[in-house]
């Protein structure tokens, strides 16, 4: 029993350990996600903040919100990974920059939302070097690659992941 709590414990270290390593100062890295746990705070828990970002559609529940990172072409961006049993979602921790038509700056939240219908397939990665270092790749019918890494549990998000896709498939 003791073996398997210290395990437990082990794992969530590592999570954190790794969550940190990714972003970009371990200052920034925690001014985000107080801001976020705040933000979760004042909205009423994770379930009202995914309803807020992206609306509920019939039927739709949420499973489970993981902390995590995408990987983008311009970094790794820091955020929530919603799972919900109709869709994975996505969304920033903090606003970022981008120009408008108008060129104009502006500060919008990235978002990604996935329907679990227009899932190919998800693949497990590890980092060769650091086999610790673990990626999840979601891959949509037409064929973009979405990767997610640095969660803080791993196992947990993409257990849960597995269990709505098979559900949806039902």
């Amino acid at each position: 029993m003791m073996n398997k709590h210290g395990q437990k414990a082990d794992n969530f270290v590592h999570g954190i350990r790794e969550h940190l390593r990714i972003g970009s100062t371990l200052s920034e890295t925690v001014k985000g996600k107080l801001s976020m746990g705040a933000r979760i705070l004042q909205l009423g828990g994770v379930k009202r903040v995914f309803k807020r970002i992206f609306g509920i559609g019939e039927g739709e529940k949420l499973l489970k919100a993981s902390q995590c990172y995408l990987s983008t072409t311009a970094g790794p961006i820091a955020g929530l990974l919603f799972i919900s049993t109709q869709r994975v979602a996505f969304c920033s921790e903090r606003s970022i920059k981008i120009s408008s038509p108008n060129s104009e700056l502006v500060r919008i939240h990235y978002k990604v939302s996935i329907p679990l219908r227009n899932i190919k397939r998800v693949n497990q990665s590890a980092n060769v070097k650091m086999p610790s270092q673990k990626y999840m790749e979601i891959v949509t019918i037409d064929n973009f690659e979405f990767w997610y890494m640095g969660f803080l549990n791993y196992q947990k998000a993409f257990h849960c992941l597995q269990q709505a896709l098979s559900q949806s498939q039902i």
